[in-house]
Order: C-alpha cells, then sequence, then structure tokens
C-alpha cells in the first residue's frame, strides 16, 4: 500500500450499522470525522449552488456578448455543456468508488498506482486547492462589482452623476463579504445544509423568473432570428476568425459550469465525507446539479438575450451601468416601460444574494478541500489546518480560505488584466484537477479500477478519454490571445499563471515534497 496508518487500528464496533458511505470510507482507511448530516438533497444543492448558473453567466456575459453574440452563448452553452457532462460522470464514477473529503488528490492517488501515487496526489492536490481559492476569489470579488454597479445605478447612472466607487472601495467590499463567509462556515455543517438548500432554490427560481420577466417588461425585444442567428464579430479586439471568435465566446459557459467539485465545482470537490451513503448520493450530487444547471442556465441566457438589441452600446463604457451588459439591459428594459429602473435594481439584488450563496458554498467546499489535504500532511502547518472545532467544522480551514481568497485579489489594484490573472486557474486550474485522476483510471487504472454502486460500465473508458481530451483541448484553446495586437495589457495571461503553478507545484516537488510526502495518511488500519 502506498499511504501509512495513523493513529492506530478502529474498532469494528457498530460497523454492521453504519450507512454505505460510512463503511466504504472505513474499508478505505479512514475513520469518520466530518458530521455525516448530509441528504442527497443536501449534496445536490451544494454542488447546484456552487455552479451558479446566476453567478457565471451574469460575470461573464460581457465575453459572451463580445465574443461571437447571441450565437456562441446559446448554442456554446450546449457544447461545453455536452463535455462537462461527460466530465462530471467521469468523476461520479470515481467519487462512488472512493468516497472521501480528499476528493480528487486521493483519487488520483489510488488509481495512479504505487510508484506515481505521491507524485500524482501532491500535482492534483495542488490544482484542485489552488484552483478553488481562485474560484472563491472571483466569484466574491465579481459580487464586490456588482454591488458597485448597482450603487452607481442606485444614484443616478454613469451618465447622471452617479457615484463609481474605487478600485479601493471594491476590494473593501471583497474583504467584507469574505467576512461574512468566514463567519457562517464557521457555524454547524446543518446550518450550512440549510444555506445550501436555500441557494439552490434561489438560483433555480431566480433564474426561472429572471428568464420570463426581462423579455416582457422590455419594450424593445430581440427577435428570433436574433437570438439563434446572430453572430458578433465587433469586438474591437482585432479577431474576425469566426472560429476563433466562437471558441473564445465558449469561455463564458465553461467558467458558468466550474466548481461542481463539491460539486465535483467546478469547481468546487463533493463533501462525500459528510453526506449520507456517499457512495451512492455523491455522484447522484455531481451529475444533478450539472444536468440541472445546464437547462436553468439555457433558459437564463435565453431570456436576458431576447432583451439585447444593441451589444456595441451594452458593452460601451459610456453606458449607465458603465460597461456592465447584464445590468444595463436590466436598468433599461424597466426604465424604458415604468420610466425609473427600480425594477432592475432590484433583479440585480436578485443575481446578488445568487451570487452571495455561491461565495459561501464555495468557502464551505474549498476548506473542505484544505481539511483534507492538510489531513495527509500536505500542507505547511497542516496539524493546525486539520484541526475541527466542537461543531465537527474546519474552522481554521474556513479562515485560511477566505484570507488566501483576499489576498489573490489584490493584484486587482494594480490592474484588473492583473487580476484576471490570478482568476484564471479558477476555470484551467480547476479543469486539469477534474480530469488528471481521470486521466490515471483510463491509464494506470484501466484495468484494476473497481468501480461503486454508480459506474459507467463498459462505457467508462470511452467517457473518461472524452473527458481528458476536451480538458485537454479548452486548456489550449482558452490560454490563445483574446485581442490583437498583444501588448502587456491585452495579453492573456492564463498560461502564464497555470503554468506557474504548476513551476511551483513540481519544483516543489522535486526539491523538498518528494522526501516526505507519501500520499494520502489513513487514520485506522484499512480492513
Amino acid at each position: 500500500m502506498f499511504w501509512k496508518v495513523r493513529n492506530g487500528s478502529a474498532s469494528a464496533h457498530g460497523e454492521h450499522s453504519l450507512d454505505s458511505g460510512h463503511a466504504r470510507l472505513h474499508e478505505l482507511g479512514y475513520k469518520q470525522e466530518l458530521k455525516r448530516d448530509l441528504s442527497f438533497l443536501s449534496n445536490f444543492a451544494f454542488s447546484f449552488s456552487i455552479i451558479s448558473v446566476l453567478t457565471g453567466i451574469t460575470t461573464l456575459y460581457n465575453t459572451g456578448l463580445r465574443y461571437g453574440g447571441p450565437v456562441a452563448m446559446t448554442y456554446g452553452w450546449f457544447v461545453v455543456g455536452f463535455f462537462t457532462m461527460m466530465v462530471g460522470l467521469s468523476m461520479a464514477e470515481i467519487c462512488s468508488a472512493y468516497p472521501t473529503s480528499g476528493g480528487l488528490y486521493y483519487w488520483s492517488a489510488r488509481l495512479a498506482g504505487k510508484n506515481w501515487a505521491p507524485f500524482a496526489s501532491w500535482l492534483t492536490g495542488w490544482f484542485n486547492i489552488v484552483g478553488q481559492w481562485a474560484v472563491t476569489t472571483s466569484v466574491d470579488f465579481s459580487l464586490a462589482q456588482l454591488i458597485q454597479v448597482i450603487i452607481l445605478l442606485s444614484t443616478g447612472g454613469n451618465n447622471g452623476g452617479g457615484y463609481l466607487a474605487s478600485k479601493y472601495v471594491v476590494i473593501g467590499f471583497h474583504g467584507g463579504i469574505l467576512l461574512i463567509h468566514a463567519i457562517i462556515n464557521s457555524l454547524s455543517i446543518r446550518w450550512l445544509s440549510f444555506f445550501g438548500q436555500f441557494a439552490a432554490a434561489w438560483n433555480f427560481f431566480g433564474a426561472f423568473v429572471l428568464m420570463v420577466l426581462i423579455p416582457c417588461v422590455a419594450t424593445e425585444k430581440a427577435s428570433a432570428k436574433f437570438v439563434f442567428t446572430h453572430f458578433n464579430t465587433e469586438n474591437n479586439a482585432g479577431i474576425h476568425s469566426k472560429v476563433y471568435i466562437f471558441v473564445l465566446g465558449l469561455l463564458m459557459s465553461q467558467y458558468s459550469l466550474t466548481g461542481y467539485d463539491a460539486s465535483a465545482h467546478m469547481a468546487r470537490f463533493i463533501i462525500t465525507e459528510e453526506t449520507k451513503s456517499a457512495d451512492i448520493n455523491g455522484p447522484k450530487g455531481i451529475i444533478s446539479a450539472i444536468a440541472i444547471s445546464i437547462i436553468a442556465g439555457w433558459g437564463y441566457l435565453l431570456g436576458i438575450t431576447f432583451a439585447v438589441t444593441n451589444i456595441p452600446y451594452l458593452l460601451s463604457s459610456e453606458n449607465e451601468a458603465g460597461g456592465y451588459a447584464i445590468a444595463e439591459v436590466f436598468y433599461i428594459a424597466f426604465k424604458s416601460r415604468y420610466g425609473h429602473g427600480v425594477g432592475g435594481l432590484i433583479c440585480l439584488g436578485v443575481i446578488a444574494v445568487a451570487i452571495f450563496l455561491c461565495g459561501l458554498s464555495s468557502v464551505t467546499s474549498n476548506s473542505r478541500m484544505a481539511y483534507a489535504f492538510s489531513r495527509d500532511e500536505a500542507m505547511p502547518l497542516s496539524s493546525y489546518w486539520h484541526k475541527v472545532n466542537k461543531q465537527e467544522v474546519p474552522v481554521n480551514a474556513v479562515w485560511l480560505s477566505v484570507f488566501v481568497s483576499f489576498c489573490m485579489a489584490l493584484p486587482s489594484l494594480g490592474s484588473l488584466v492583473a487580476f484576471q490573472a490570478m482568476v484564471s486557474i479558477a476555470t484551467i486550474g480547476l479543469y486539469i484537477a477534474y480530469a488528471l485522476p481521470t486521466f490515471f483510471r483510463v491509464t494506470f487504472a484501466r484495468k484494476s479500477f473497481v468501480p461503486g454502486p454508480f459506474n459507467l460500465g463498459r462505457y467508462g473508458l470511452v467517457v473518461g478519454w472524452v473527458s481528458v481530451l476536451w480538458v485537454a483541448t479548452i486548456t489550449v484553446l482558452f490560454s490563445l490571445p483574446v485581442a490583437y495586437p498583444i501588448t502587456k495589457d491585452t495579453l492573456n495571461y492564463t498560461p502564464v499563471a497555470v503554468g506557474g503553478l504548476l513551476l511551483l507545484a513540481v519544483s516543489s516537488w522535486i526539491l523538498t515534497a518528494r522526501h516526505w510526502f507519501k500520499g494520502p495518511i489513513t487514520n485506522i488500519d484499512p480492513a
């Protein structure tokens, strides 16, 4: 075995009374430390709330409009959705076999074989945890930016003397949001379960209400021909190839369907160790969250796009919302019909709540990843981050997660380009972490993999290879330049950020970690 044993052996007392996930955890060599209070509904809720289509689409709708417009969004959503489901199915199959809170890095260790297990675990774990921190950073910073726009519109708009908060105020909003998230995440898992379910309901019904309300209120509507056939090539980025433009437009959809590693979100591993019958409910949570997000997200996209009539104006920094496209759509829709934009501000408030709840679940997810990784002694000060409080919550890991996420937003004070380079890890970095265990499943463990209750049967290898190839493809595509000519202000820093993370992970392994990190550590004697 590649793992070490810690804290002696466990008593078999009550073993037969354990649910299937708890029993499987025992077989894998772990005693139960996190409270197992999450049902399938709660598990699904965390997944769905972290994917949060209201968050992803709203945050990157400008990107979708600029690169391809309606066609790139309407059809690109299903292209990305299909391949995302392939990735999710592969992860769900592995999750069923190994339902531990270590998630992806534990899976890699089990699947890579004895010789490669420690390195595979180390590499996957660091891509996963840094990617999750980046997700929290991008979600909460996007909420801070939305609050900035809401204040701007509430005080008169960009052309009416409205107040535009400075970058220092925005970073203050970001810090305040993270602080609230840390406090809530220090509560019992039952409270987090409640917030998770509330977030799922808010996202689903919020998307439904907005997709119907906005096009109904708008006095000027786009035609079906525009929504389903218009391809925007006017991007002011010096890019004219339609294929290239379409590819860049896929980023909105791919970012939106990230985080299901808590979810699986994309993002962020599933909190399976806190989930009843985790070997069954964990995979179900991943797949159902992705499927419902694809449907709800497409409906929201269509509803908003039917209210779009002038793409250049929506993207212009001279409009009332300062270039924030969805905010401008909502505000103008209500103002044109009722003479004021209050209704639009309320709609933006609905989205703000969704983003807040998404960030809350994201902190829950990445703090559990930090807890698991430190449990296996892979992080500096591991013993400190692995501690749990009286409610059996890894509270130190919670505060670590929000602190790192705050620090990752600080480059925004220099330039938003630098900030985008940092949070690009949220999409590409996480998907690399998703793909690694699947890659080991279809290569090293091709014949030795023992599936759990949920499995893909003979299609497992095919789906796995499709998943790996898709992640390899988007890693290349989303590293391409997004504007020409290329300058320091237009350079796509994604390969720099992701390559830098890869370099740090590999170099730290070669220089030090290979001498002491042996992979996941069990805390009972495996059966």
